[in-house]
């Protein structure tokens, strides 16, 4: 059974207006989900403000209750018969009146209340849409470029599953539609906005859609050339390191990059470093000691 909606808002039954306004004002203030993220308790409590907010706002209805052919909930009752029902209808019976509720016919104040309540003025409380949350997520670099399912632990203990498009940008806001507050009496919830962080790759880097790699080379590998493994957002492939390789070349493997909306991918870019072996290697030094190179790396520099 519905509370009474005179003790729901703390006030008499022969409260005006202006009081029921007033009392509405004073506790939504307190209640209001936004001010209370995360309590179910103040959230219920709000519900139960705002059903007799619109019980009591509503002259009729409030005629109605006050008889008792609707309950709290607005719920029709059974028809009590009295005296009257069976008294001379042409006649006075000293039990009717048409007096009383004319008092309740300007309610333009209670537009200020929901203005002041949802920020938007002309809302009635029983139309209040929910207000927006806001959360933030911390991605791994290569869940934000594939996209895919991930989990929310909301206060109350409850999980929200979130839907990351491929693609998905540091910084960027996903929006859940209806995952927000609820809304007051029969108005549409509020949505949900994460906040996405994305955490940085140890090798890849992104740029636009594009991804930039450091791929390290030996010597002999840039010398004489090689066909490696290289990692990318999407997996291995094997790519082709040319002859005479010098550290700083930049390779481009197509459509290896992020995702895009409209189906295509960007481009990933390899830049060559050349390594020297990590020991000491004796023959490379003999080696070395005897090679007379052709040209200066510096010939282009002047000194």
């Amino acid at each position: 059974m519905a509370a009474d909606p005179y003790a729901t808002l703390g006030v008499k039954k022969d409260a005006t207006q202006a009081d029921i306004q007033k009392a509405y004002r004073r506790l939504a203030k307190k209640l209001h989900p936004d001010l209370n993220p995360g309590n179910k308790t103040a959230e219920d409590k709000f519900k139960e403000l705002s059903a007799a907010y619109n019980l009591l706002n509503d002259p009729d209805k409030r005629a109605r209750f006050d008889r008792g052919e609707i309950d709290a909930s607005g719920t029709e009752q059974q028809a009590r018969r009295y005296y009257r029902d069976f008294a001379d209808r042409e006649g006075s019976t000293g039990y009717t009146s048409g007096a009383g509720f004319a008092d309740f016919s300007d309610f333009a104040a209670s537009d200020d209340i929901l203005s002041e309540i949802f920020g938007r003025a002309g809302r009635t409380a029983r139309r209040g849409r929910g207000a927006d949350v806001r959360y933030h997520l911390e991605l791994n670099f290569l869940d934000a470029v594939n996209g895919g399912k991930q989990s929310i632990v909301l206060p109350d203990g409850s999980t929200l599953e979130v839907n990351i498009p491929p693609g998905t940008s540091d910084g960027q806001i996903l929006r859940l539609k209806g995952k927000g507050r609820p809304g007051a009496g029969d108005g549409p919830p509020g949505d949900a906005l994460i906040e996405i962080t994305v955490l940085p790759h140890p090798y890849f880097a992104r740029k636009g859609d594009d991804i930039h790699l450091d791929l390290p080379i030996s010597l002999k590998e840039g010398v004489l050339g090689a066909k490696l493994k290289v990692p990318t957002v999407s997996g291995a492939v094997a790519v082709s390191v040319p002859k005479w390789s010098s550290s700083g070349r930049v390779l481009r493997i197509k459509g290896r990059g992020v995702p895009r909306a409209d189906g295509g991918r960007g481009d990933q870019y390899v830049t060559l470093k050349l390594v020297l072996p990590k020991k000491p290697d004796p023959d490379l030094e003999r080696f070395v000691s005897g090679w007379q190179p052709s040209d200066s790396p510096r010939q282009s520099m002047r000194v």
